[in-house]
């Protein structure tokens, strides 16, 4: 194998002009607009013979390595099922993301009305190391998460 990092995370949402609002609360920009349609080898890749989406990739702004995701309202085949219900279903389950002031992020969201699972909580990987964190949820509940190391 000669993987050298990665590219992107695909994160499906139901209403794309909702997500992205929240995406951008976040410090998300759209950095490149996802054409609606594609041709047949575009389409066979992902697994459909056609498709309509409305979405974009998404940059998080001075994010060193760039973190990308691909935020995308699939219209037409379209699925509106809930994402999965819980962290320990088998799968991808959360994005952690890294944040310089845990606290502080926790009470915007939490003002915002953001769905958020607990209070931050501390995880110590050796007596003078460890992370504090707390789990969210974004507008159709795709699990995320807010890491702070110290």
């Amino acid at each position: 194998m000669n993987i050298t990092g990665m590219v992107h995370i695909n994160i499906n949402c139901r209403d794309y002009a909702r997500s992205k609002a929240f995406y951008e609360m976040l410090g998300f920009v759209e950095v490149w607009k996802v054409p609606a349609t594609n041709n047949s080898a575009v389409n066979a890749a992902v697994g459909m013979q056609d498709y309509q989406v409305n979405g974009a990739i998404m940059a998080l702004q001075n994010a060193e390595p760039p973190m990308l995701i691909d935020l995308l309202e699939w219209q037409s085949p379209r699925d509106n099922s809930d994402p999965y219900p819980n962290l320990h279903r088998p799968g991808l389950a959360r994005l952690a993301l890294r944040t310089s002031n845990l606290q502080a992020d926790y009470e915007f969201l939490v003002a915002q009305g953001v769905e958020v699972l607990s209070e931050p909580a501390t995880v110590m990987s050796s007596a003078d190391h460890g992370s504090s964190f707390f789990c969210f949820k974004d507008p159709d509940g795709t699990f995320l998460e807010l890491v702070e190391s110290f």
